[in-house]
C-alpha cells in the first residue's frame, strides 16, 4: 500500500523523466519502461499514474502548461495595471525560465509536433493559444479600438511564439533579454509612450 501523500509526489517524479526521457532521446523513443527506468520505478507505477504513454504524455504537457499559466500569473501580478506593463508582464511570463531551459524547449517542440497527430494534445495546444490571444487582446483592448486590439494580440502572440521558436533552434542558449527586447519594441511600436 503506497504511503499517504505519495501520489502528487510520485507524479512529479514520473513527469520530470519523461521530460528528462524526452530530452535525451525524442518522442518517439520514449517508452513507459524508460521512464520507468529514469525515475527509479517500475513501469506496473507508470501505469497506475497514467494509464498508457498517452495518459503520461498528456499530464506532462498539461504540467508545463501550467507552468507556463503559473509563470505568466506571477509576472501580471508583479506588474502594475496599466495595460502596457501587464503586457509586458505576459511577455515576460512566455519567456520565464520553466519555458526557455533547453529541456523546456525541446519538449515543448515535442509537443507542438505530436499535436498535430494526438487530438487531446492538439486540444490543449489550442486551449493555450487562444489564453495568450485573450489575455493580449483583452489588455490592447484597454487602449485600441477592438479591430486594432485584435490585430495587436495576434501579431505580439506570432512574434512571442516565432521568438520563441526561432530561438529553440539555435542551438545555443536561449537570450531571453534579446527575445523580450524584440517583443517590447513591437509593443512601443502598438503602444507609443506619450511624452509628458
Amino acid at each position: 500500500m503506497p504511503k499517504v501523500g505519495m501520489h502528487p509526489i510520485r507524479r512529479e517524479q514520473l513527469i520530470r523523466a519523461t521530460f528528462e526521457t524526452i530530452d535525451r532521446i525524442g518522442l518517439a523513443d520514449t517508452t513507459m519502461a524508460q521512464v520507468a527506468r529514469s525515475a527509479g520505478l517500475s513501469t506496473g507505477i507508470v501505469s497506475h499514474y497514467f494509464g498508457d504513454k498517452d495518459g503520461l504524455l498528456n499530464a506532462a504537457m498539461r504540467h508545463i502548461l501550467r507552468q507556463l499559466r503559473d509563470a505568466v500569473a506571477h509576472c501580471r501580478a508583479e506588474a502594475g495595471d496599466d495595460p502596457r506593463e501587464q503586457l509586458q508582464a505576459i511577455i515576460d511570463g512566455n519567456f520565464d525560465d520553466t519555458q526557455v531551459s533547453g529541456t523546456a524547449m525541446r519538449v515543448w517542440l515535442t509537443f507542438w509536433a505530436a499535436s498535430m497527430h494526438q487530438p487531446e494534445l492538439r486540444r490543449l495546444q489550442r486551449a493555450n493559444d487562444r489564453r495568450l490571444y485573450s489575455n493580449l487582446c483583452h489588455q490592447f483592448r484597454r487602449a485600441l479600438p477592438l479591430p486594432m486590439a485584435r490585430q495587436a494580440a495576434r501579431g505580439l502572440a506570432a512574434l512571442i511564439d516565432g521568438l520563441w521558436l526561432r530561438g529553440s533552434l539555435t542551438g545555443t542558449e536561449f537570450d531571453v533579454s534579446q527575445a523580450r527586447r524584440l517583443a517590447y519594441d513591437y509593443l512601443d511600436h502598438l503602444l507609443p509612450t506619450r511624452a509628458h
